[in-house]
């Protein structure tokens, strides 16, 4: 803990501006970059300006160009879910197969966001799939911060699914280790989170016991 007291300082930066109503999400963002510039270029002297600074700004450049790109495609989709009013259609397809309970949809919710958690990133499932989501779960008497929390924990559950979840595969190039070998090594970590999954989607007071 006492190595890492300078990047945790990030996250205690963020919380605290945003929390405080001083700073809102962008502005909390700029501070957090400017925090990590002035530890790792002062402090750490891991960069150095001249050397370093230009291909980060370069590299992030390009990352945040592609987020922005996908972001511009998932936008486009929700604005076409919205426009054939799908949440709609998918409650009418759901109470005509039967599932009229709250406790039918969080299943079929939580297969669902599995093979989302499989196959999409989290910025084009929140833009895309959460409008769809939440009209259909109220209609269901889910609370929002309930099901906020349960598509969150949901989505990291499919980001570590064996084969197909991406974390796996950037665990793989990170540690330079076989994909096969990273999937025997989370399957333990995946069935904890798993329980925690079904606790937190089943045990709504979990989620909703601290609220203001």
């Amino acid at each position: 803990m006492w190595s890492l007291k300078w990047e945790l300082g990030v996250p205690v930066l963020i919380l605290t501006t945003m929390g405080s109503g001083l700073a809102g999400l962008d502005e909390s963002a700029g501070l957090a970059v400017a925090y990590a510039a002035f530890y790792e270029l002062g402090v750490h002297k891991d960069l150095k300006v001249k050397a370093d600074l230009p291909r980060l700004l370069h590299k992030s450049m390009a990352l945040s160009g592609a987020v922005i790109l996908i972001l511009l495609m998932a936008n486009a989709l929700m604005n076409w879910v919205i426009d054939r009013q799908v949440p709609m259609h998918v409650l009418e397809a759901l109470t005509s197969l039967g599932l009229t309970k709250e406790w039918q949809f969080l299943i079929a919710l939580n297969v669902f966001l599995l093979v989302v958690g499989c196959v999409m990133d989290i910025f084009s499932a929140i833009v895309v799939v959460v409008p769809i989501m939440v009209p259909v779960a109220l209609a269901f008497g889910i609370d929002p911060v309930h099901l906020g929390i349960v598509f969150l924990a949901n989505m990291e559950l499919g980001y570590l699914t064996p084969l197909v979840g991406m974390n796996i595969f950037f665990a793989s190039y990170r540690f330079n280790k076989p994909v096969l070998e990273v999937c025997r090594a989370v399957l333990p970590f995946l069935a904890v989170l798993l329980v925690g999954v079904l606790l937190i989607t089943y045990l709504p007071w979990l989620t909703s016991a601290l609220r203001g």
